[in-house]
Order: C-alpha cells, then sequence, then structure tokens
C-alpha cells in the first residue's frame, strides 16, 4: 500500500486535497517563469533566482488557502518573491561587511569592466535600493499597472510612482546620457527573460 506524503500543516483538508493539490500545481505551472525571472531581476543572481522562487512557491503552498482566496494570487506571490528577494539581499550586504572587515587590510583595485550594455544595465539595477529596483523591475520588466506593483509590494500607488521615477532617473544617471531612457527600459524588459 503506497503512502502519501504528510501534507503541510496549515493547507486544506481532505475533502479539498485533490482541488487544492490540482489548483496549485496549474498556478505552480503558469507563474513559475515568471516569479524565477522577478527572482533574478531582484537579486541579480541568476543561479539563486530559481531556488528563491522555488522557496516562495513553497511558501505559497503552506498557505494555500489564503493565497487562492486572495483577490490576486499572483500579486500575492510576487510579494512573497520580493519580501524574499529583499532578505537575501540583506543577508548577503551583511556577509559582504563582515568579510570586507575580515579582510580590511587587503589592498583590491577595481578595473572599469569593458562589457556589454545589458551587464551594465544588470550592475545598475543591483546598485538602486530595493524598493526603486523591485518599481523599476515590477513595472518596466514586468510591465504591470502602478495599482499591481503597489500591490505585489505592499506599499501606495504613490511610492510606486516615486521610486519608479527616481530609479529611472538613477538608472540614467549611472549608464550615463547615452542611453535613451526608452532603451534602458528595453534592456531591462530584455534581461529577465534568460531565467
Amino acid at each position: 500500500m503506497a503512502t502519501r506524503a504528510k501534507r503541510p500543516a496549515g493547507t486544506t483538508g481532505a475533502a479539498g486535497d485533490a482541488d487544492a493539490e490540482a489548483e496549485f500545481h496549474a498556478f505552480f505551472e503558469r507563474h513559475y517563469a515568471e516569479l524565477a525571472r522577478l527572482a533574478h531581476l531582484l537579486t541579480g543572481e541568476a543561479d539563486g533566482a530559481d531556488d528563491l522562487a522555488a522557496d516562495a512557491l513553497l511558501a505559497l503552498w503552506h498557505r494555500w488557502d489564503r493565497v487562492r482566496a486572495a483577490d490576486h494570487p499572483a500579486a500575492y506571490a510576487r510579494g512573497v518573491v520580493a519580501n524574499m528577494a529583499r532578505s537575501r539581499i540583506r543577508s548577503a550586504v551583511r556577509e559582504r561587511r563582515r568579510i570586507t572587515l575580515f579582510w580590511s587590510g587587503r589592498d583590491e583595485g577595481v578595473a572599469d569592466p569593458d562589457v556589454p550594455a545589458v551587464v551594465d544595465v544588470r550592475e545598475a539595477l543591483r546598485a538602486l535600493p530595493f524598493r526603486k529596483r523591485a518599481c523599476v523591475v515590477l513595472r518596466h520588466a514586468f510591465d504591470l499597472s502602478e495599482k499591481d506593483t503597489a500591490q505585489a509590494l505592499g506599499v501606495s500607488v504613490g511610492t510606486v510612482k516615486s521610486q519608479t521615477s527616481k530609479g529611472m532617473a538613477e538608472l540614467q544617471r549611472r549608464l550615463g546620457p547615452d542611453p535613451a531612457l526608452a532603451r534602458v527600459r528595453a534592456v531591462v524588459a530584455d534581461t529577465g527573460g534568460s531565467t
């Protein structure tokens, strides 16, 4: 007799198991690539993006009753990815600070890289504070409305407007006067497609 894996606490009961599993499976198939792309653009880490998206989907499965009852489950999922990305970035920053303190006696020079524009845009995105980066990525790479972006990040529409505007202005400053705003938007949108 085959045994089924124990269901995580907080998920649906026996009566809705098959329906909940089917719904979650469909949600996973429909949104996994998008969530991995969002994770890649927010963290700047192609290798960790799939893991972050998988972790987010696992968290969503544990709260599937709440997610499926939400008005916009995909926006809820984007918010989970954004929060997890923020946590990973903070952890990475703390780790880098510890390493920097440890190796503070070393003298390291940084040479300007000779790289394509896509890498320049990714570096510029990584340099943005998290909220600005999240607003720019969700608005321009994912083409979400201001309202949907606000809902995903748990902020007001006004915050999305100001953070997106400031983020795009900062990107233009970092990338220099050469790339036009439309080119920056196009490159931001194209950078996520490889995940």
